[in-house]
């Protein structure tokens, strides 16, 4: 049951947080802070609770980008903005993000304070042995603004999800482009997509596609084979199971509040136009699994 509530809400959440790195007030803080372009402010922004650790941690920590494209970022990000100038500048920008996107009526209501106060608590039941991410979110002091406290909180949760995913990656063999080529081989992203934004060269995306065929997980013309298809889907099984915990923790019914509370939250981003095609994260757009 929690499982299931796992993958529900993060196909709520993820949306929500993905404001901050296609939203324009965003890309325009960003721009203000002195970063050089889209990739360097969007590792700033999102490496930021880490403090200025050394490009080798932040590419471990993100894992499917290629080291070049971490270290063309940073640490020179940190010679425009601190951490702590990046971490309360994209607060404002999302609150400005939020603001014009779902409406000032929205973001001051009742129902959206509720929904940042869930997304809080369930942040603060996250588990974070062994999740630098997750944990140096989960650190941050708790912001006064609803739309800061519900961005903040999905982004913990979001930051849970993706380093118990990169652990199972681990533990299945997958590195950082095996996982992709799967990810694109089952339909779920466009490989190319992935492969210049996370800036490999095709030798490296082809030979990762060898290792799999060897490993019996791709088909000769790169589709999934059964074992493949298997892979996968214990992959995001043993995804759902890791993250499960803050879902436990807040109970069923709660879970279930902050999803509907979510819905319209995500419709809203999802039909904005702003989400790219490609569809790095593999999300099934305006199809919602059941909370049970």
């Amino acid at each position: 049951m929690a499982d299931a509530m796992a993958r529900a809400l993060w196909e709520r959440y993820e949306p929500v947080h993905d404001l901050v790195y296609f939203a324009p007030e965003v890309h325009r803080t960003a721009d203000a802070l002195g970063m050089r372009g889209f990739w360097m402010g969007y590792f700033a922004l999102r490496a930021a609770p880490l403090g200025a650790v050394p490009p080798s941690v932040v590419t471990s920590c993100f894992y499917v980008f290629h080291p070049a494209r971490v270290a063309r970022a940073l640490p020179d990000a940190w010679t425009y903005a601190t951490p702590a100038d990046v971490l309360a500048a994209r607060l404002d920008a999302l609150d400005t993000a939020m603001t014009g996107l779902f409406g000032p009526d929205t973001v001051g209501s009742a129902e959206f304070a509720e929904a940042a106060d869930l997304a809080w608590e369930a942040a603060a039941a996250a588990d974070t042995s062994g999740r630098v991410l997750a944990a140096a979110n989960q650190d941050l002091e708790r912001p006064g603004r609803p739309t800061a406290r519900l961005w903040q909180g999905l982004t913990t949760l979001r930051e849970h999800r993706g380093d118990g995913h990169v652990a199972v990656l681990v533990s299945q063999g997958l590195g950082p482009v095996e996982a992709m080529v799967l990810k694109a081989a089952a339909g779920e992203s466009d490989g190319v997509f992935l492969r210049e934004t996370r800036k490999w060269e095709q030798a490296d995306w082809d030979a990762a596609g060898v290792r799999l065929r060897e490993r019996g997980l791709l088909e000769a013309d790169g589709s999934l084979s059964p074992a493949g298809a298997a892979v996968r889907a214990e992959v995001e099984a043993l995804t759902d199971a890791a993250a499960e915990r803050p879902w436990a923790a807040l109970g069923t019914d709660r879970t279930t509040r902050l999803a509907g509370l979510l819905d319209p939250l995500a419709h809203m981003v999802e039909t904005s136009g702003l989400l790219p095609p490609g569809n790095p994260v593999g999300l099934t757009k305006k199809t919602y699994s059941p909370v049970r």
